[in-house]
């Protein structure tokens, strides 16, 4: 249920290619998905109802985003099938018996599980994994194969109607990296500290052979290691990091940073990108991956879809894109950007849409994440009809913050109303970063078109 899911679609197709029977329902069948599926031998109802159940099946799969009420989760309630959670049906087909290298943290994992997964396919090792998002260097975000090792992108989103731990602590961990840890996700976590928790039953049960890969530069991290059962390395910036990043630097071409006393060269840009890199490497050494193989894999990875991706340029004026959704992901990624583009004027367009920015919980905190921009738009907040009036985020009180301290800031309701204003604002050499982790009306190809 929920088929059409990255993950969902993907253990579909696995479990196919081991020869089950699989059928599966969605509201939004379409391309690639779908196709990728029916070439699989996998049959798809789209919509929900409770005769696309098989009398016989031996299994119900329920997606995180399936809820009660659903007439297909009823009808299994009803007639008391058998069924399970997809990071338990992962758990059970395909994390028994691997090594898994369980990617997690409020920014990076994306980013942090590419990376790491092309360092292993360099390697030769093959690895299964599951990401988030679409790595440029391997064409897809999910390949279950018959691997040894599984890396996997591990969220601390909870994991279905019916349990509401987080996914990553069913994902039989043997490597875990915790990039960072910050508040997020406000429609299921009420503070830091449950947050925090999440993290402390993750590493809890990472085995006395494993290892923990945690960022030693941040107080969150540090704080959730002192009880972790699990050998801990430190990785970062920090003079007590074990896995120290030093002589980090940035130019148009990326960065270049020295880790285990040796040079690495990276396309992506900003301290962010390079942590990231310094902990995939770490990890991928725990495995013995030589480090001229490491060294080599970093140097071509081309990065992620939408994650600060160029989606094309226009009369001098270059549209990026990024996936940005948090305060501290938005200032980094501007952070990055700024030193990647020294010299240009750097325009950010922002679509408020997460669970979390939906909400007035970082109402003060936006406008300083927005500080290395030369000026800012931000569009309505998505879906605000879901939201409790005294709940929502304010963007104009936003914008109107932004705007007192001298830098151009305005709040358009309406994408055609920002690409005009956009087209009013930008001059050859100008960078347009749209932060979003949506389709946001297909803004960036709108706007190279208007430009």
């Amino acid at each position: 249920m929920g088929i059409c899911g990255t993950a969902m679609g993907a253990t579909a197709a696995a479990l196919r290619q081991r020869g089950f029977t699989v059928t599966g329902s969605d509201e939004n069948v379409y391309p690639p998905m779908s196709t990728f599926l029916e070439e699989k031998g996998v049959s798809i109802f789209p919509g929900y109802r409770p005769e696309n159940l098989p009398a016989d099946a031996d299994l119900i799969v329920i997606g995180n985003a399936i809820k009660r009420g659903n007439p297909e989760v009823e009808e299994v309630l009803n007639r008391k099938l058998f069924y399970r959670s997809l990071p338990e049906t992962l758990k059970e087909f395909f994390l028994r018996g691997r090594h898994n290298l369980v990617v997690t943290g409020t920014h990076g994992k994306t980013t942090t599980t590419s990376l790491l997964t092309w360092i292993l396919e360099c390697a030769g090792l093959q690895p299964s994994y599951l990401i988030g998002g679409i790595p440029k260097n391997l064409g897809q975000g999910a390949c279950l194969r018959d691997s040894k090792h599984f890396v996997i992108e591990g969220d601390e989103y909870d994991t279905a109607f019916f349990d509401k731990r987080s996914k990553f602590v069913h994902y039989l961990p043997e490597l875990v990296i915790v990039n960072n840890i910050e508040f997020d996700h406000a429609d299921i976590f009420n503070d830091i500290g449950e947050i925090k928790l999440a993290f402390r039953r993750l590493l809890n049960i990472v085995p006395g052979n494993g290892m923990v890969l945690l960022n030693s530069d941040d107080p969150n991290c540090v704080e959730i290691g002192k009880t972790c059962p699990a050998p801990i390395v430190g990785v970062g910036f920090s003079e007590n990091a074990a896995d120290r990043i030093e002589d980090a630097q940035w130019d148009g071409a990326g960065s270049r940073f020295k880790l285990f006393g040796t040079e690495f060269r990276l396309r992506l840009s900003g301290n962010f990108n390079v942590r990231n890199a310094a902990m995939a490497a770490s990890a991928a050494r725990f495995y013995g991956v030589p480090l001229p193989v490491i060294q080599e894999a970093v140097a071509t990875f081309e990065g992620v879809k939408r994650r600060q991706e160029v989606r094309g340029e226009k009369h001098g004026v270059k549209v990026i894109d990024d996936f940005g959704h948090h305060p501290t992901a938005i200032r980094e990624t501007l952070a990055g950007l700024r030193r990647q583009y020294a010299g240009s004027r750097l325009w950010a367009i922002f679509e408020p849409r997460s669970n979390t920015t939906r909400r007035a919980v970082f109402q003060h905190e936006l406008p300083a994440a927005f500080a290395s921009a030369d000026g800012v738009i931000l569009a309505k907040v998505a879906k605000l009809e879901q939201i409790p009036e005294d709940d929502r985020l304010h963007p104009d009180q936003v914008v109107a913050e932004i705007a007192a301290t001298g830098k151009p800031a305005f709040y358009e309701p309406d994408v055609e109303q920002i690409i005009a204003r956009v087209k009013g604002l930008v001059r050859e050499g100008d960078i347009v970063v749209v932060f979003s982790n949506g389709g946001f009306e297909n803004i960036h190809t709108r706007l190279l078109a208007a430009l």
